[in-house]
């Protein structure tokens, strides 16, 4: 159990700075699209190695989860969290970003599930959503991120991200329960997600190969690709697996903080008492909104947002 719990946090911790590592990257020249790319495919390359076998699909309407999950989880959410990341700090986008649990407890009920304490569920979101209002608000105002209207623009990005990634969350669970292994069934959603990518190349621009001569380039773009997506992945289901998707998802109260934190000592970014009370509220929040989880919701997979 200990190994769990400490693979649940390296995963998190590492996580949790991806917002920053982004955020680097985009000041280096680079486009939220070209990360985007070089990202998975180094994620998928890593995966290819350690599982160079094609998946062989049980019901071939399982196709349809993969190339869903691809959409959503990869090509979308992805996209719209680096692009958020133009327009308002890391600290606002790993805020908002860490509530997509909250929303894959709406998803649950939509199919007529109900959470294990509605009524910590119900104030547990509203904390939530009053705290990234907070953050979001308190960014604004800060002359680092510019200006108010673009820090409008990367909140409403991050939050579009939030709602795609519990959509993602749910049918990564679904596949999950099909039987498939984690890393075959990860390259597979890796590869459809860049197939997805593919149509917008032609709108990415030439790449800016100068960018690469920067020395924090090439160390991010790894970071991100082999350690953020490819190996965190694993050590992520693999504590699921071992200690249940709730206790697991306790880790996530801490993305808000940690990247807040990771945000103010790497790029600089303020943190007035506005932004750390807004990053408590959303913490409260998500920490009530699980409150007394079930059995149930212990035996199903919910996969983190950060994965940035």
């Amino acid at each position: 159990l200990m190994k769990s719990h400490a693979l649940a946090l390296f995963t998190i911790l590492v996580w949790s700075t991806t917002f920053v590592a982004t955020k680097v990257l985009l000041a280096a020249g680079l486009t939220p699209l070209w990360i985007l790319v070089i990202r998975f495919v180094l994620g998928f390359a890593a995966l290819s190695c350690l599982r160079p076998h094609r998946l062989r699909l049980a019901n071939p309407r399982d196709g349809r989860l993969f190339a869903a999950a691809g959409f959503t989880g990869v090509a979308c959410y992805f996209l719209l969290e680096n692009v958020a990341l133009t327009f308002t700090s890391a600290t606002a986008v790993g805020a908002i970003c860490a509530t997509s649990p909250l929303f894959c407890v709406l998803i649950a009920l939509a199919h007529g599930q109900r959470p294990a304490s509605p009524a910590s569920f119900a104030i547990g979101f509203v904390l939530a959503m009053g705290g990234i209002l907070l953050v979001g608000t308190a960014s604004g105002g800060s002359a680092f991120t510019g200006s108010t209207a673009d820090n409008l623009i990367g909140c409403g990005l991050a939050f579009i991200a939030s709602l795609v990634w519990a959509v993602y969350s749910t049918l990564v669970s679904r596949i999950a329960e099909a039987g498939y292994e984690t890393l075959t069934a990860t390259k597979r959603i890796f590869a459809w997600g860049l197939l997805f990518m593919a149509p917008a190349l032609p709108f990415a621009g030439t790449f800016p190969a100068e960018a690469l001569g920067d020395p924090l380039v090439v160390p991010n773009l790894l970071f991100l690709g082999l350690l953020a997506s490819a190996a965190c992945f694993a050590t992520w289901n693999f504590a699921v697996k071992h200690l249940g998707a709730v206790v697991t998802s306790t880790y996530i109260y801490l993305v808000p903080a940690l990247t807040g934190a990771a945000s103010a000592l790497v790029l600089g970014e303020p943190m007035t008492p506005p932004i750390v009370g807004g990053v408590a509220l959303t913490i409260a929040g998500l920490m009530l909104s699980n409150r007394k989880g079930s059995r149930r919701g212990q035996r199903r997979g919910h996969a983190s947002p950060s994965s940035s």
